[in-house]
């Protein structure tokens, strides 16, 4: 995918001012700001805890709809338990500055079409994976009890929990440990980001896909958008579809992330909030491509009693909802100059972004009204 790859465990077991340490460091916050994107080697992340949990998925997605149904919570703007099709709308298919950077693209390089396009498809689970706060929120529906599943399958239940916080401790240590090399590559305190993301509504955020139903050539699953959070961070899927555009190149990536303990990561709306900008959120779009279908085929072929249903292995990574949202001054200083230089070459970024001060949990309900999760 032509994207860096960060080596985690040399963070983790180097010295703070070894500078081998601090040049990798510095890589991983280059990255972020020249692409919203990176591939990061965590060597503690097992590709069999991803496989059981795709397995787990499968098995959950694949019952009835009147099934799942009992995990929705819509008075919780579906921040926990399940999110069933055709109910979040990508913001990206009526918001000026998404369809503007959609212009920007040469043709060859634009996503599917989303101008009126209906709400994706895709289902949704949210896992919550944080700490509880040591203070009363002011945004509980933002940090509400997790759902266990209602299912009358035994194996279902019996194995939901620990598949579910065993896949979703892998990819919160990776995440956050990434979010101190950040912070330390951004000239920050390396805490800096991981003391605000402490408390957290990080969620394990499988989406999936019925590629029976909709699996037809070009079907969009999930519309061009980017993640309201801080981070968002994948393992591998079992089905290709998924696009990236990172920050810079102007192409449309295929993703396939390298195996061996590698995983995706992308910025989110947080982090560009934070940074005024210097880091930008992450544009991409899942949909059924050549490859996607000839996956199916020969997953139908070689394994035929398995649902033919895209799982992606997504966790999202938040700022604690109570944290105060406003661009650091050191780093919107640095956006500024970038912008300058940008401009300078004859690069155009769109129209300037106001970054508004607010709370983190303010920023998520907008963001979630814009997606039609919540009223």
């Amino acid at each position: 995918m032509d994207l860096p790859i960060i080596d985690l465990d040399l963070f983790r077991s180097g010295a703070r001012d070894d500078p081998r340490v601090q040049a990798e460091c510095r890589r991983a916050a280059e990255a972020l700001i020249e692409f919203g994107a990176l591939v990061l080697h965590d060597s503690r992340v097992a590709e069999e805890d991803n496989d059981a949990f795709l397995d787990l998925l499968e098995s959950y997605f694949a019952q009835p709809a009147d099934v799942l149904k009992k995990d929705e919570r819509p008075e919780l703007g579906y921040q926990v338990g399940v999110t069933l099709e055709n109910t979040e709308t990508p913001k990206c298919a009526v918001d000026e500055p998404c369809l503007d950077v959609i212009a920007r693209l040469a043709p060859a390089e634009r996503p599917l079409d989303i101008n009126g396009h209906q709400p994706d498809p895709k289902c949704r689970f949210f896992w919550r994976m944080a700490e509880t706060p040591p203070y009363a929120t002011e945004f509980p529906g933002l940090n509400a009890d997790n759902v266990v599943p209602a299912t009358d399958d035994a194996t279902i239940r019996e194995r939901w929990t620990s598949v579910m916080n065993q896949w979703g401790t892998a990819m919160k240590e990776a995440v956050t440990g990434l979010a101190e090399m950040a912070a330390v590559g951004l000239g920050l305190p390396a805490e800096t980001f991981r003391d605000a993301g402490r408390y957290g509504p990080h969620l394990l955020a499988p989406t999936a896909s019925d590629l029976d139903k909709y699996g037809v050539l070009d079907t969009i699953l999930a519309g061009f958008h980017t993640d309201l959070n801080f981070l968002t961070i994948h393992g591998r899927s079992r089905f290709p579809g998924l696009h990236i555009w990172a920050r810079n190149t102007g192409r449309r990536i295929a993703v396939a992330i390298p195996p061996g303990r590698h995983l995706l990561v992308q910025a989110g709306k947080q982090l560009e909030h934070l940074t005024g900008g210097l880091v930008k959120a992450g544009y991409h779009e899942v949909v059924v491509n050549e490859k996607t279908r000839a996956v199916v085929e020969a997953r139908k072929a070689s394994n035929p009693d398995r649902p033919a249903i895209r799982i992606s292995s997504t966790f999202f990574w938040h700022l604690a909802s109570d944290v105060d949202l406003a661009p650091l001054p050191a780093l919107a200083d640095k956006a500024r100059q970038l912008r300058t230089a940008k401009a300078a070459q004859g690069l155009d970024e769109g129209a300037d972004v106001v970054y508004a001060p607010m709370k983190v949990g303010q920023q998520v309900q907008n963001e979630l009204k814009h997606i039609a999760l919540m009223t």
